[in-house]
């Protein structure tokens, strides 16, 4: 980390880096050349070697003698070639003096490239060494930087971590007792209330409890730190046990009944469908369950599969389920009775094959009973 922090790699340096590497590149290059041409035009290193300047003007002296002295009047014969030297000497004064305007202007700083190469390499050699392009070099540095902190301070997260786990684990605790008190005390009112609706269920023998334990840390969860069950015992002196392991299905039924009597006005569930809720039982024990569902429709939806003409006549709608043979297939129809047939099946359940006008009477009176 020290190494590349000592470094400092930005993440779009090596591109930068690269083209002001060719820049320089190209500007030495042209200076050398301007240097060698200046050299060329007037040589100062090289003992003895005539300039082109030098030579056009040992050329121009060669020819203006020519002409002798005494003679100074007659026309140069090469004259021409003299004023040709003398163009030649204007050029080339010309290019000397533009070459070395260029050789001033040139930035051709060898100190320049040679730090921007070596900052180039150390970062191509640093991406080599941890096995990174260059470009994630900085990436690489942060990683590296939060590390180490997470390294030096582990010890102190790890400290505040277990208080903070601690005081977590406290108010848990805290809000799960709450939240087992106000269990086992509403456990306690409904054990009663369900008590009390047992007696007409013809379950005057049974006793309701609601169970309230604490669990291990292990299975503590959202819903606090407690297993609650349903236990019954239906004879005296019998051990009180889960419903579903107790109870018949008629007793099942019954019981679920009278607690959803219980807790039918906080129900969340839409729809109730009781199977059989008057299995084994008849006369008032029959006319007792059917008003308890009558109570419990008052806030829910509730669906009755039932043989007892004191529970159908309960019912807000009457539904006549039958089953016959057609051909080779047995089919199951659901039929919906008016007013009439429902105080003729009523009848009929009472009388059974043969209504009686007394039949009819009873249903009469159940039906308006009901209502």
């Amino acid at each position: 980390m020290d190494e590349l922090a000592t470094l400092s790699p930005r993440p779009d340096e090596e591109g930068q880096l690269a083209a002001e590497r060719q820049r320089l590149q190209q500007n030495e290059r042209q200076a050398e050349a301007i240097a060698a041409a200046i050299a060329e035009l007037a040589p100062r290193d090289r003992r003895g070697s005539a300039g082109p300047a030098s030579v056009l003007r040992s050329a121009s002296r060669l020819l203006q003698r020519l002409v002798p002295p005494h003679l100074a009047d007659q026309a140069n014969p090469a004259r021409a070639a003299l004023a040709a030297l003398e163009r030649a000497e204007e050029a080339l004064a010309e290019a000397d003096t533009i070459l070395n305007r260029l050789a001033a202007d040139a930035d051709a700083d060898p100190r320049l490239l040679e730090q921007t190469e070596e900052r180039l390499f150390a970062l191509r050699a640093a991406a080599r060494k941890h096995g990174v392009a260059v470009v994630e070099l900085s990436v690489l540095l942060d990683q590296l930087t939060e590390r180490l902190a997470h390294l030096e301070s582990g010890e102190a997260n790890l400290i505040e971590r277990e208080r903070v786990a601690r005081e977590t684990r406290d108010h848990y605790v805290a809000s799960a007792r709450i939240l087992t008190q106000a269990r086992r005390s509403a456990a306690a009112r409904l054990s009663e209330a369900v008590m009390a609706e047992l007696p007409p269920l013809r379950l005057d023998k049974a006793r309701f409890f609601v169970e309230v334990t604490e669990t291990q840390e292990a299975s503590w969860g959202a819903d606090g730190a407690d297993q609650v069950r349903f236990l019954i015992a239906t004879n005296p002196g019998q051990e009180p046990g889960p419903l579903a392991k107790i109870a018949s299905g008629g007793e099942l039924s019954r019981l679920m009944l009278a607690v959803k009597v219980v807790l039918s006005a906080g129900s969340a569930v839409p729809t109730l469908v009781f199977d059989e809720v008057d299995s084994g039982i008849g006369g008032a024990t029959a006319a007792s369950v059917g008003e308890r569902l009558a109570r419990v429709a008052e806030t829910v939806q509730v669906l009755v599969v039932t043989h007892s003409p004191q529970v159908a006549a309960r019912g807000v709608a009457h539904f006549l389920v039958s089953k016959a043979a057609k051909g080779a297939r047995t089919a199951t129809t659901v039929e919906p009775l008016t007013m009439n047939d429902r105080r003729e099946e009523i009848a009929r359940m009472l009388a059974g094959e043969t209504v009686t006008a007394a039949a009819r009477a009873a249903a009469e009176d159940l039906l308006g009973a009901a209502d």
